[in-house]
This record gives C-alpha cells, structure tokens and sequence, in this order.
C-alpha cells in the first residue's frame, strides 16, 4: 500500500472543518441578502474591488475567481448594472473584453459587508485556523 492509502483519515476534524466553513459561509449569505444582494452578488462585487488593483477587471476573470461560467458572471454583472452597483464597458485596448466596475452605491454596500465579515473573523478565526492546523498536520503525517 501506498502512504496515501495507510495514512490515518481524521474525519471528525475534517467534519468540524467543512461545518466551520459552512457556518461561516452562511452567516455570509444571510448578511448579504440582509443589506439587499444575493450571495454571489457580494462575491463578485468584493472579487472587483480586490482584482483592481491589478488593472481592468473584466467578466472572465470574475467568472474565473467565482469559478462560474462565463455567461453566469454576464448575468451577474447585468443584474448588478440595474442596480446601480456596477458599471460595465468594452475595454479600449481590446473591445472584446468586457471590463467591469464599481459605482458608489457598489463600494457602499460592499464596504458594508466587509466590515462586518472582518469583525466576524475576529470572533471566528481562532477556531478555524485551530482546526486547520490539525488537518495539516495530520495531511503532513504527524499524529496527534
């Protein structure tokens, strides 16, 4: 046998993991659809503001970064620029792309929403990396 298939599986902490996760996802999700977005609206609206920094952010790479396809990001964007919290143009350097932006109420509701995923983080974290820190030294071969 392989040390793959001899190494000790911990499910109980993999469980607690994927929980952790989940719980944490969903109290995302709550509080995007509290200040008035969808989920995956949020996702793409913090992806944007992350992506910036690197130039144009265009509708391939959201639908990369939210792992969709390309023609779900284009109704997400679409969605968003009827809201007003997106804009979107062709990009000048290759009309092909599509390159998408914030608008201010965008960044409002986003701010918004980060602020409080990264209060949530601080109560939340510890316990997340304790658990993580379990399943990579269990995946690195060390026993508890």
């Amino acid at each position: 046998m392989s040390q793959a298939e001899t190494r000790r599986v911990d499910y109980a902490t993999l469980a607690e993991w994927r929980y952790q996760l989940r719980r944490l996802i969903g109290r995302r999700e709550t509080a995007a659809r509290t200040a008035g977005v969808e989920p995956q609206q949020y996702v793409l609206l913090l992806q944007i503001k992350g992506l910036e920094a690197r130039g144009a952010v265009t509708v391939g790479m959201l639908a990369e970064r939210l792992q969709i396809r390309h023609h779900s990001a284009v109704e997400l964007v679409d969605r968003l620029v009827k809201r007003g919290l997106v804009a979107r143009r062709r990009d000048d350097g290759d009309r092909r792309q599509v390159v998408v932006t914030l608008r201010p109420a965008g960044e409002t509701v986003l701010r918004r929403l980060a602020l409080y995923s990264l209060a949530e983080l601080r109560t939340e974290a510890p316990a997340l990396l304790a658990t993580l820190r379990r399943l990579v030294r269990d995946a690195n071969g060390r026993r508890r």
